[in-house]
């Protein structure tokens, strides 16, 4: 009998942005459907940068959005698999989302089992997809915290800079607080570090500093991703850097993170 394939739900999150944190869901997204992975992009950041990546010029236009699925869930409307989905030109499935979603916040402080309306809607896709990957809130407020009640572990990118760095701390409290109050089986699958620069001191120091106090408990990724003008390029065009810039360096780190996360299967 053949096997049946475990879906992984992953989220990609930080507590501020700047960090690469829709680009790293956004290549991890495609970098997976390349390699023949059924993908489902969902996108919980009310900027709507994800979608943008993937090709959607105008996310405030859309009619249905990931807001008009969690709204749909708090009303207890029925939802089908497809509502809201748009296919990408690069085989991602994709739960848009765009400024509707901001007052989701809100919203969800008033409702029962809020820690838990995405929750619903990812197992009901779990059996449709090899990987949802979930771009989240570049906050610590309730999306955020739907997002880690949904996903078996957590991707934590940020900048080889100190600030960065040291915010990590907070959000390392928030996911254990997640994993001891609402989803126990939440890990983080490892800390990536982004807009990396190897020819500085300043950057290798910072990456030494974070291998050396969390790289214990945590994996911190082999690969880093670099500063890269394409990378710029490939989000301003809607497109990934794997057909924008096949060659660059940063296409050559984002494959690399792509088989690290394979492996973890």
């Amino acid at each position: 009998m053949e096997k049946t394939k475990r879906c992984r739900v992953l989220s990609v999150i930080s507590q501020k942005g700047g960090v690469g944190k829709s680009a790293t869901a956004t290549q991890l997204a495609v970098g997976l459907a390349r390699k023949k992975h059924k993908v489902l992009f969902i996108d919980a950041d009310p900027q709507g940068t994800g979608s943008m990546m993937l090709g959607i010029a105008e996310p405030d236009e859309l009619e249905e959005s990931i807001a008009t699925v969690l709204t749909k869930i708090i009303n207890e409307e029925p939802i089908s698999d497809s509502e809201a989905i748009l296919h990408t030109v690069e085989d991602v499935h994709l739960l848009p989302a765009n400024i509707d979603l901001a007052s989701m916040e809100v919203t969800l402080v008033n409702t029962m089992n809020r820690e838990r309306i995405l929750k619903q809607y990812v197992d009901q896709q779990r059996s449709n997809y090899d990987y949802i990957i979930i771009d989240g809130m570049p906050s610590l407020g309730m999306i955020t915290i739907n997002a880690l009640a949904a996903s078996d572990c957590a991707i934590i990118p940020t900048l080889a800079e100190y600030p960065s760095a040291r915010g990590l701390v907070q959000l390392l409290k928030t996911v254990n607080r997640v994993r001891k109050y609402i989803n126990p089986k939440i890990q983080v699958e490892g800390i990536l570090l982004t807009m990396m620069d190897e020819r500085t001191n300043y950057n290798r120091e910072i990456a030494q500093m974070v291998s050396n106090t969390y790289g214990s408990d945590i994996r911190v990724y082999k690969t880093a991703i670099p500063r890269s003008i394409r990378m710029a390029e490939a989000g301003g065009l809607g497109k990934s850097i794997f057909l924008h810039a096949p060659n660059s360096k940063a296409a050559k780190a984002y494959r690399a993170l792509v088989k690290e996360v394979e492996r973890d299967v």
